[in-house]
């Protein structure tokens, strides 16, 4: 009797894969901790080494809280009329409001040429470099400037403050701008579409909310601009007024006055943000 034997057959079981350790201390996080480290003990240092010769913390304390009490809790004018105060506070945000619409407008036809969906890569990467050395410089500086150039007063202040803040919304519109599908670009551009229809007609109603957002942000920061720069352009604008109080005076009450006063500016402006965001992205 033959009998037919057949070859087992061994079955491989599939090797495990090896395991990996992940490490949770990456290389930019030491990087980071070791940033940390050293800003912390030169901060320590700077505190045990601060030269505090004949200094109260008590007496300074109390001084302070006397002056805050002053300006918080009894504001009031000194030296300037209420009236003063309050055409001074709309030379600010007229300042603000004409830089704004200086810098949106210039600043999006900028940033067409700047979005990589829209322009060569060349002429975005060039606008986007310029811009970036635009913004690397403080808006202070762009008004010093431009008061050397142009004298002291309000046209120095509206061109120093356009000029950096163009560079910061080209950024902005430039990337709203890039949200936009390439494909539909492309597809419209296939349609025989010309590249100023595709620009207001397709991109530019789907980024409104985006671009409004941006506008107004960039509102509230050129008040808060035209605010600090009044007193080094000349402007005689509201931060004339509380350079002098703070500085000249020394009149705590007048300048808590003035702090009230941009404070209801600031609240009326995030009101109105709201609202309008609020209106698009309903009809959207």
């Amino acid at each position: 009797m033959i009998e037919n034997s057949q070859p087992k057959t061994q079955v491989l079981q599939p090797s495990a894969p090896p395991t990996r350790s992940i490490s949770l201390v990456t290389r930019p996080r030491k990087i980071l901790r070791a940033v940390m480290i050293g800003l912390t003990l030169i901060s320590v240092y700077s505190l045990v080494t601060l030269n505090n010769a004949n200094l109260n913390i008590i007496d300074a304390l109390h001084s302070l809280g006397l002056n805050l009490n002053a300006m918080f809790l009894h504001p009031s004018v000194g030296q300037d009329t209420l009236g003063q105060l309050l055409r001074a506070l709309m030379t600010s945000v007229s300042l603000a409001m004409l830089t704004t619409l200086l810098e949106a407008l210039i600043a999006f036809f900028i940033a067409v040429g700047a979005a990589r969906n829209l322009a060569p890569s060349w002429l975005a990467t060039s606008i986007k470099a310029v811009m970036a050395f635009i913004r690397a410089i403080p808006t202070i500086l762009w008004v010093l400037i431009y008061s050397v150039v142009m004298g002291l007063g309000a046209s120095a202040a509206v061109v120093g403050l356009t000029f950096h803040s163009v560079a910061y919304l080209v950024k902005a519109y430039s990337e709203s701008i890039e949200e936009t599908s390439q494909d539909t670009i492309e597809a419209l551009k296939a349609s025989g579409v010309g590249f100023w229809p595709i620009v207001f007609q397709a991109i530019l109603p789907s980024i409104i909310p985006a671009l409004l957002s941006w506008t107004f942000i960039r509102f509230e920061i050129n008040f808060a601009n035209a605010v600090a720069v009044g007193a080094a352009a000349g402007a005689d604008d509201i931060g004339y007024y509380l350079f002098m109080a703070g500085s000249f005076y020394f009149d705590f009450h007048e300048v808590g006055l003035i702090v009230y006063l941009l404070l209801g500016v600031a609240i009326v402006l995030e009101l109105v943000s709201m609202r309008l965001r609020g209106h698009y992205l309903k009809n959207n």
